[in-house]
C-alpha cells in the first residue's frame, strides 16, 4: 500500500479524493492538509509516498510548495486541479500524473498503475529546486510570508527552524538545507545560515569569528567554515 498525502484548500475536495483514494485499495492515508505549511508538517511526519497536490491554493501555492520540500523528504507527485492550464508545468515538474477535478474513478485507476510501473527518478528533487521568493513562518495562528531578501540569519535548535530579520525571529517548517539551497542563504556554521549582503561587521577571534547584521544581531561562524566565508566577503 502506498501511503497518500492529499494537500487541497477545499473541503469538498479533499474529502471527495479522501473516498476515492480508499476505494482502489492501493493507498494509506496519512493526512489532509488544506495549505502548503500544515502540507510541510504531514511530509515531515506522515513521510507519504505520494503527494495529490493541488495547484491553486491561498499564499502558497502547490509549486511553490515543492520547492520547499527538502530533497529527502520528497514523494511522489500527483497534481489535482479545476485547471488543465497547468499541464504542461506539472509535467515539466516531472509529476507522476495531472488529474482534472472532479475526478472520476477510472482516471484514477490509471494513476495508480502509473504509480506502480513509473520508476523512481533521481532528477525529480533537481526539476524542483526552484528558488524561493517568500519564506512561510508561523506567527500565532496565523502565516506571516517573509521576503527571503530580509532574512538576515537562520539557525536551529531543538525546538527548530527559525529565520531572523529587521522583523524580529519566526519559526519555519522549512529545513536549513532547503533554505541554503534556495533561499540566498549561506552555511557558516553548522546550526547557522547567513545573507552576506546583510552582513556589516566581521569580528575575528582566535581562528574563529562572528558576524554583525545590520539589525546589530550577531551570528556566529565556524572555524571550518571561516575560510570560505573571508573569500565570499573578499576579506
Amino acid at each position: 500500500m502506498m501511503r497518500a498525502l492529499i494537500v487541497d484548500d477545499e473541503v469538498h475536495a479533499r474529502d471527495e479524493l479522501s473516498s476515492l483514494l480508499r476505494e482502489t485499495g492501493a493507498f494509506t492515508l496519512v493526512g489532509s492538509c488544506a495549505d502548503a505549511v500544515s502540507a510541510l508538517q504531514a511530509i515531515r511526519s506522515g513521510r507519504p509516498d505520494v503527494l495529490f497536490l493541488d495547484i491553486q491554493m491561498p499564499a502558497i501555492s502547490g509549486f511553490e510548495l515543492l520547492s520547499m520540500i527538502d530533497d529527502a523528504e520528497l514523494p511522489r507527485v500527483v497534481f489535482v486541479t479545476a485547471h488543465d492550464e497547468h499541464a504542461l508545468q506539472a509535467f515539466e515538474k516531472n509529476a507522476v500524473d495531472y488529474l482534472l477535478k472532479p475526478v472520476s474513478r477510472e482516471r484514477l485507476a490509471r494513476t495508480v498503475e502509473r504509480l506502480r510501473l513509473a520508476p523512481a527518478d533521481p532528477e525529480v528533487a533537481t526539476r524542483l529546486r526552484a528558488p524561493i521568493g517568500r519564506i512561510p513562518c508561523q506567527s500565532g495562528k496565523a502565516i506571516k510570508l517573509l521576503d527571503a531578501a530580509e532574512i538576515e540569519f537562520a539557525r536551529s535548535s531543538e525546538a527548530g527552524v527559525y529565520v531572523v530579520g529587521p522583523r524580529g525571529e519566526f519559526f519555519t517548517e522549512l529545513t536549513l538545507r532547503v533554505l541554503e539551497e534556495r533561499a540566498g542563504l549561506v552555511r557558516c556554521h553548522k546550526q547557522f545560515l547567513v545573507r552576506l549582503d546583510r552582513v556589516e561587521e566581521v569580528r575575528l577571534d582566535d581562528g574563529a569569528a562572528t558576524l554583525r547584521t545590520r539589525s546589530g544581531k550577531d551570528v556566529p561562524v565556524s572555524r571550518r567554515l571561516l575560510p570560505e566565508i573571508r573569500g565570499r566577503l573578499g576579506i
